[in-house]
């Protein structure tokens, strides 16, 4: 019997490290990793009182997305634009001044080839969020979500998955179309009224870091069991 057993807890090992290979073939794993060449865009439109239109878009620095590492630590806040014309701010930009605009950012990473035709899964740990619940003196509030997008070649259409950064663990995946000429993008997205440089800290922020790859976390099971084989074959 127990050289069944044991025959049979090998046949299971052997499988799982043939499931990882197999895994290894038509998945991909992501995560919060500030070594990663991260991208900013931001989308700029007007506030939903004055018809919310849409105004232009354009690369941005992280940094100017109100994006910042901290370690392995991402951190995002509202957008903050230096400009003080009555463009940005109601009034003029000035402390205690009411963002005129709605700001879209977006921090991610971009590939292009890489994945193609696999299931990438994007994973990472939401450490808080005090962001997304506040509101300005307009009543224009935050919302932010880890997103996933598969795009056309010329970017006119894509393909996405989302979750909102709530605190704990999120993880998300997507199929990704075989066409090598698509663009993958990975990351966050942020969406709300633009605030005074001085005015941001009571708004909150969103910290987020990494989670072990999946894989990776399987890969240290089979160890466990390994061991646990050994010791068994002691006795």
């Amino acid at each position: 019997m127990n050289s069944l057993l044991k025959g049979a807890s090998l046949s299971m090992a052997t499988c799982a490290f043939l499931g990882v290979g197999a895994l290894g073939n038509a998945q991909a794993f992501v995560g919060v990793d500030p070594s990663s060449t991260w991208l900013g865009y931001m989308n700029v439109s007007d506030r939903p009182q004055d018809g919310g239109a849409f105004r232009f878009g354009s690369a941005w620095g992280p940094a100017d997305l109100t994006a910042t590492w901290g370690g392995g630590s991402l951190t995002l806040g509202p957008n903050s634009i230096g400009d003080p014309d009555p463009y940005w701010y109601q009034g003029g930009g000035a402390p205690g001044a009411v963002g005129n605009k709605i700001m879209d950012a977006s921090m991610y990473v971009e590939t292009t080839g890489v994945y193609s035709g696999q299931t990438l899964t994007f994973s990472g740990s939401v450490l808080n969020n005090t962001l997304v619940g506040n509101t300005n003196a307009d009543g224009n509030g935050w919302t932010s979500v880890a997103f996933i997008k598969d795009f056309a070649p010329d970017y006119s259409s894509f393909v996405a998955t989302t979750v909102a950064l709530t605190p704990g663990t999120f993880s998300i995946n997507l199929t990704l179309d075989a066409d090598a000429t698509r663009h993958i993008q990975y990351g966050f997205e942020t969406i709300g009224p633009n605030v005074w440089a001085t005015d941001v800290a009571p708004y909150g922020s969103i910290e987020i870091d990494a989670v072990p790859e999946p894989v990776s976390m399987f890969a240290l099971g089979l160890g466990a069991l390994a061991v646990a084989r050994r010791r068994a074959a002691k006795r």
